[in-house]
């Protein structure tokens, strides 16, 4: 891997923490970081700081540092890694400033008066593990422990610490142990300036840093156990197939194991053997571990090695400082196989392993197809690609390279033998949709409507730029992913590390919307523009089920959302922009797609048994006619790091969902894959593009992206039959007959076209037969969203449905009702009322969501409701959107938002408004909170008094 390359890698970890901008505050020349400190201390500590912790020049992670009182002290840290750190005192309050660069130092110096906790203070660092203890104790700071003795055999001390220059008492095999003892320090096989820190003369390796790609194993004699612990140094690789074992002589029961933990000191292991005193045992030190990456563009894992030395008895439990643990050690699963990378288009189609009765048919390649980067398909069956040849850096205005083709199978053989370009010139294409009489396009830093002529395939008039202000801070993450929505909107997706104010051209900074992570929402006549929901990562794909809930897919932080409208979710990175909202809803997935405990990222290339990795693009809930029925309303997923399609399935939960993981639909076999989404057509058949790149990960440097491939993909069943259609032709009637078709592409294209084509009597009798008559709430649904879309509902009608038998009617026209942002006092009243007494969860969630419409004035009575609802008190959603929906009225009455959350049943509801009225930071703020003190003071709750110190803490802060 490049220095380039790594150092983009980590600088975009540092984004996730949201650290942007305190590096550039706070990162310094080196020049400033090295000044001399000539004081002069009585314990001057020193540690590495790394994310997997602070380590001392013993190996020790997070070691315990002493001192007697009244000592001055230092601790340095010196940055083992490209990263920003720092060192704290929790209780002193101290800090010392960060550090970015690898090398680079920094310290804090104090006198011990009192036992602390030192700490990482970049956010997120503390929590994976950068956190150790500073004690104040009394006489001697270091300890010493009792000696120990090496096992015997006939008389003998076994060679178990090499004292002999040999590998007397061992057996060897593989090359790893060939000549595995050396006697210098620095190691001849390890950097010069890792320590290996051994006893005696000699010390084992398998390899080190150096001959890392050996494997094999080595096996000692046995000897009886006759103390009842043991020790032994260890260092080297923290994976799998890098270890020492203790096993049981006879049987190969392994009594215990351990790995390094990807550092070179050596640290003593400690055993407890008092189960086996008397019985015999022996050691076996493996390394199967190649460290080969199969990844073109991952570096090979130096760390594919073990160190050992000296294994000993000891009496009674020896104390070492620097004791590895094995709850220490965060163990790296295997490197998965990767079979193929780099391969033809046909052989690519040929390496992939579809379930029985699919088969994967190569659609077109390069260089027919270059870099597709998004794609929709039209009313005609047709694919609408994207080539993005300006990514990932958009071209000054009038260079773009980017272009529209689009592409038939003519014939049904599963070739693109059609092929059209509808427009080429444009500028860093993101994302697509086609319908309401046009193209609609991302191209940040704006988006794009393109007028089409359906004669000639060609523009009608020039692009029109509808709203502009989308940021382009990281080109990977902006708007993208376009599907129309059941509403008739336009939807996207939008990543967090770009940060964009949307409006029309023209529109001052205080009027326009901000967006930095989330899904947004444009309408195409109404030419309104909305932020639906905010936070997630890097979402790049949304899709609806059958009864038009939308999920996104994700990368880094667990990957499954349910999208409600007016939610805020978690986010990979930075602040919600308002600064009350205090949480944020977490994902729907009851799982991950990668292994290992260091985080999503050190998961790459070693999760294929959960799913792949952390990376995903495209999400497509099959909602066609001709798979099997345990497909649909399952969302399909790519795996971009697995190279293979991961489905979830939903099960519904409360309010919402909970996604569960479903065996991966199929492998692609092949390190370069990277499908960015697929579609399901007329016949049911699914239609993916493959953007194909050995490199698998973002980067704005452009040569780091091969432009000259690219792929699309046809996968179907043997129950598809090919259909060849054009909807455009159908009549108003057909359209409204396609509502009740089992494929959803259907029922999709046909609501745009009656969308396009506007109001209709005939349209919307037929529709509302549908709805009345139709048993199935799918059907019923279908016909309400084209209602809609066509200008055939009244208020009256959804009023009426408020009070319809099916939980999902009543929830929809609550959201129907509140579409404009304001309602009549009636369907005010109403909502009030189905906050108290409607049953469903799902209807309480639509109505909360409802509310965050709304002016905050006429919530009182909706959100006083939902608050008393014990029976959400521990759902996924409500909790938090119903705060979300009561949070402004502490602005409004401060005293009877406190009155209404005193009363509330939903967890967090009164601590979050004791917060939010202390925000308010008035003096008539803070008398309200203190005579709410002085009332809480009167009941003696336990509940109570931990409001009360949560006062008197906002009240200190103010």
């Amino acid at each position: 891997m490049s220095t380039f390359r790594k150092s983009l890698i980590l600088l975009l970890f540092v984004g996730l923490m949201g650290l942007q901008n305190q590096i550039a505050a706070q990162q310094k020349p080196k020049a400033a970081l090295a000044k001399t400190d000539t004081a002069k201390y009585d314990r001057d500590y020193a540690l590495e700081a790394t994310m997997l912790g602070f380590f001392g020049p013993d190996g020790a992670r997070n070691p315990t540092l002493k001192a007697n009182k009244g000592d001055k002290v230092r601790i340095k840290i010196t940055n083992g890694e490209l990263m920003t750190h720092d060192i704290a005192l929790e209780k002193l309050g101290i800090k010392s400033k960060v550090i970015l660069e690898k090398g680079s130092s920094t310290s804090i110096n104090f006198v011990a008066e009192q036992s602390d906790t030192y700490f990482c203070s970049v956010p997120g660092h503390r929590a994976a593990g950068m956190v150790g203890s500073f004690e104040v104790v009394e006489g001697n700071v270091t300890e010493k422990t009792v000696a120990g003795q090496l096992p015997m055999k006939d008389g003998q001390p076994l060679n178990l610490n090499f004292e002999t220059g040999t590998l007397k008492d061992w057996t060897a095999t593989g090359d790893a142990f060939a000549n595995p003892l050396f006697s210098d320090d620095p190691s001849p096989v390890h950097e010069k300036e890792m320590k290996i820190g051994f006893d005696g003369k000699y010390f084992l390796s398998s390899g080190g840093n150096t001959n890392y790609k050996l494997t094999g194993t080595l096996t000692s004699a046995p000897f009886k156990v006759t103390q009842p612990f043991a020790a032994f140094k260890v260092s080297g690789g923290a994976l799998l197939d890098t270890r020492v074992e203790l096993v049981l002589a006879g049987t190969d029961n392994v009594i215990y194991h351990i790995t390094g933990q990807g550092r070179a000191t050596l640290q003593p292991a400690v055993v407890d053997l008092q189960k086996y005193l008397n019985q015999e045992i022996f050691i076996r030190i493996i390394d199967n571990e190649t460290g080969i990456s199969q990844i073109p563009y991952i570096a090979n894992d130096k760390w594919a090695h073990i160190n050992f030395d000296e294994f000993l008895f000891y009496p009674s439990r020896p104390e070492f400082a620097n004791e590895l643990k094995q709850k220490d050690i965060i163990i790296l699963p295997p490197l998965d196989p990767v079979l193929n990378a780099g391969l033809s288009g046909e052989k690519a189609a040929a390496a992939m392993t579809p379930p029985k009765g699919f088969k994967v048919t190569l659609a077109a390649s390069e260089p027919d197809i270059v870099k597709p980067i998004a794609f929709t398909i039209d009313a005609k069956g047709r694919l609408w690609v994207v080539e993005g040849h300006t990514y990932p850096v958009r071209a000054p205005e009038g260079q773009g390279r980017d272009r529209i083709l689009i592409l038939e199978d003519t014939n049904g053989d599963g070739t693109l033998d059609s092929k059209k370009i509808f427009t080429e010139n444009l500028n860093l294409i993101s994302g697509i949709e086609v319908g309401m009489g046009g193209v609609w396009l991302g191209s940040a830093p704006n988006l794009l409507f393109i007028p089409i002529d359906p004669k000639t395939d060609k523009p009608a008039g020039p692009e029109q730029i509808l709203l502009d202000g989308w940021g382009l801070h990281d080109t990977h993450e902006v708007l993208n992913s376009f599907r129309w929505g059941p509403d008739g909107w336009l939807y996207g997706t939008h990543g967090v590390f770009t940060n964009s104010e949307v409006g029309k051209p023209g529109t001052p900074a205080a009027d326009r919307a901000k967006i930095n992570g989330g899904v947004w929402r444009y309408h195409p006549t109404l030419h309104k523009f909305e932020v639906y929901a905010e936070g997630s990562s890097n979402p790049w794909g949304i899709d609806f089920n059958d009864y038009g809930h939308p999920f996104i897919t994700v990368c880094v932080i667990p990957h499954m959302y349910h999208v409600i409208q007016g939610a805020r979710y978690q986010r990979q990175a930075g602040k919600h922009f308002n600064p009350y909202t205090y949480d944020d809803i977490k994902t729907i997935g009851d799982h991950v797609h990668w292994l290992g405990e260091r985080g999503p990222h050190a998961g790459n290339f070693r999760s294929a048994a959960a799913g792949g990795g952390h990376a995903h693009a495209g999400a497509m809930i099959y909602l066609g006619n001709s798979w099997p029925k345990e497909y649909r309303n399952e969302i399909f997923m790519n795996n971009i790091n697995g190279a293979r399609m991961n489905i979830d399935h939903f099960e519904k939960k409360g309010s919402g969902y909970v996604a569960q993981h479903r065996p991966d639909f199929m492998a692609m076999n092949d390190s370069w894959s990277q499908w960015l989404n697929f579609k399901y057509d007329a016949s049911g058949s699914v239609w993916a593009i493959d953007w194909y790149d050995k490199n698998q990960c973002h980067s704005p440097n452009p040569d780091v992206h091969d432009k000259t491939m690219g792929r699309i993909f046809k996968i179907t069943h043997e129950n598809d039959k090919w259909v060849k259609v054009d909807l455009t032709k159908a009549s108003d009637m057909e359209l409204v007959n396609y509502q009740l078709n089992d494929n959803d592409y259907y029922v999709r294209q046909a609501r745009t076209i009656l969308q396009e084509r506007g109001a209709n009597k005939k349209v919307h009798k037929a529709l509302k037969e549908i709805l009345v008559k139709n048993p199935d709430v799918t059907r019923k649904l279908r016909a309400l969203w084209t209602l809609h879309v066509t200008k055939g509902l009244e208020d009256k009608d959804l009023m009426d449905l408020l009070a319809n038998e099916n939980e999902y009617m009543r929830s929809w026209s609550v959201q129907l009702l509140t579409e404009d942002k304001q309602v009549s006092p009636e369907a005010l009243k109403k909502f009030a009322e189905m906050a108290q007494t409607d049953q469903s969860a799902m209807v309480r969630l639509y109505l909360a969501s409802g509310m965050l419409r709304l002016d905050p004035a006429q919530r009182w009575d909706v959100v006083d409701a939902l608050m008393q609802k014990e029976q959400d008190k521990d759902d996924h959603n409500l909790p938090l959107m119903v705060w979300y929906a009561a949070e402004p009225l502490a602005a409004l009455d401060m005293k009877r938002a406190l009155q209404m959350a005193e009363k509330a049943k939903l967890p967090k509801i009164l601590p979050y408004t004791i917060q939010r009225v202390a925000a308010i930071g008035t003096e008539d703020s803070k008398k309200v909170l203190k005579d709410l003190n002085q009332k809480l003071g009167q009941s003696g709750s336990h509940e109570n008094h931990e409001s009360q110190m949560l006062i008197g803490k906002v009240l200190d802060e103010k």
